[in-house]
């Protein structure tokens, strides 16, 4: 395996540190007196190249590891492959020492620092990391904020208490024992580096206990939901069923629960897709269907429906909808639309409740599945004055029609109403064999009344 190196410098002016307990002189000149450190290596009696050895031997480096309760571990340089190398000047303190007449005492320690550039395997540091004792031993109490207890039928939310563990911040803890490397520092404690996790919650504090008041308001709670004239009630014992705690002060609610319950809400109350019985302007009773009606729009709801609960609060109100239709009765098309009769090839205005409009028109060409019109609800998208329609478009750039209409109201993408002035005739069988490209054609002159009563959003029943 390809080895990783990590290269540093440690960067020091010659300086002499500390001088104590003089009592002694030493005559040799060639080497350094008793107690001399240098880079916190003992290099007394030692010649220049000795202490160069010295302080280049991977076994003079290790770094001391101070954790909790004065426990102690150590990283060797062996260990990591530590290799160092002496840039700087190791005659200097030689030098010094002999002009200040190389006095040293019983215990006096005289420190001396010079540059050195040192290298170690990254990935043998990181292992050596990883297995320490606060990081991966056996007597490890992992720390924990104060919290809420889980949801347990028949029982009042509580208040768990906080644990003052030993654990610390594994990522902090590596990069403190990383910059004492780097920095070849002899020791690094972990506790006033600030390594050990602590408790931020604790059970005393008024924010956790005003969220155990929220959490068991929840209990109680009611939220009503309004479709019209009828009503459905979440209630508090469903609701606490989705609480998993809290993390600090804020409840923690299991979305997957919520939106299952919004999943069943809407396949109770959404209609469009759905088919439905629509009673036509010549007075008989169809079934249809279509993208028209109430759809909840289950990823918002859920997101309202979870900020109610960590709110606590009873509310009655309606989901959020992707689209909606004019009310939640069985006609919820209002009494306000358009139908197209298919079959009788005609088309009605009902407004209020009353015929207002009707025409003969000619629908989609019944022969061809690609231009017949489709049966369904839908509504208005919008309406234009002097529109083009225009078919698919040709290898050669033209289109396979062109037709100028005067009034467009589309309701079914590329299907809508409009003057077909090309036309003679409507109504009857034309559609069989000479009907439009799915389109409703309409005489010039019941156009534009049309045109004036419908509004974007207005539904459409198409129905054979």
């Amino acid at each position: 395996m390809k080895r990783r190196w990590k290269v540093l410098t440690m960067i020091g002016a010659l300086a002499v540190m500390t001088v104590m307990s003089v009592s002694a002189v030493h005559a040799d000149e060639t080497t350094y007196v008793r107690g001399t450190r240098i880079n916190g290596v003992d290099v007394g009696g030692m010649t220049v190249e000795q202490a160069k050895a010295a302080l280049e031997d991977p076994s003079q480096y290790q770094l001391e590891i101070v954790m909790k309760n004065n426990v102690k571990e150590y990283i060797k340089g062996s260990e990591i492959g530590y290799q160092a190398q002496v840039t700087g000047d190791l005659t200097a303190p030689l030098t010094d020492q002999n002009l200040m007449g190389r006095i040293d005492g019983p215990g006096g320690i005289i420190l001396f620092t010079v540059d050195m550039s040192a290298a170690y395997d990254e990935n043998a540091l990181n292992a050596r990391i990883q297995s320490l004792s606060c990081i991966s031993g056996g007597n490890i109490v992992k720390t924990e904020d104060a919290h809420i207890s889980a949801y347990q039928e028949g029982q009042p939310f509580s208040i768990i208490h906080e644990v003052q563990g030993n654990d610390v911040d594994a990522e902090k803890t590596a990069q403190v024992i990383r910059d004492a490397v780097n920095n070849r520092l002899s020791s690094v404690n972990l506790e006033s580096s600030g390594c050990y996790r602590q408790v931020s919650v604790h059970s005393t504090d008024q924010s956790l206990k005003d969220l155990l008041q929220v959490m068991n308001r929840c209990k109680d709670m009611v939220v009503t939901y309004t479709f019209g004239d009828v009503t459905e009630e979440l209630k508090g014992d469903v609701i606490s069923t989705w609480l998993t705690g809290s993390e600090g002060t804020a409840i923690l609610v299991n979305r997957d629960a919520v939106l299952q319950y919004v999943a069943e809400l809407a396949g109770r109350h959404d209609t469009a897709g759905t088919t439905r019985v629509f009673n036509t302007a010549p007075g008989r009773d169809v079934s249809v269907t279509g993208s028209y009606g109430w759809k909840i729009n289950q990823n918002a709801e859920a997101d309202a429906l979870i900020a109610l609960v960590q709110a606590g609060e009873s509310v009655t109100r309606e989901p959020v909808y992707a689209q909606t239709a004019v009310n939640h009765t069985a006609a919820e098309w209002g009494n306000t639309y358009a139908e197209v009769d298919l079959t009788g090839q005609h088309v009605y205005m009902i407004k209020d409740g009353a015929l207002v409009w009707d025409s003969p028109c000619v629908t989609g060409l019944a022969s061809n599945p690609d231009r017949i019109t489709p049966p369904g609800i839908f509504s208005i998208a919008y309406k234009e004055r002097d529109k083009v329609l225009r078919g698919k478009k040709r290898a050669d750039g033209t289109y396979e029609y062109e037709s100028p209409v005067s009034y467009w109201m589309p309701f079914n993408g590329g299907i809508g109403f409009h003057d077909a002035n090309w036309r003679g005739s409507f109504g009857g069988s034309i559609y069989k064999t000479s009907g439009s490209h799915g389109c409703v054609n309409l005489p010039p002159s019941k156009a534009p009344a049309l045109f004036d009563l419908v509004y974007k959003g207005m539904p459409v029943i198409c129905y054979n």
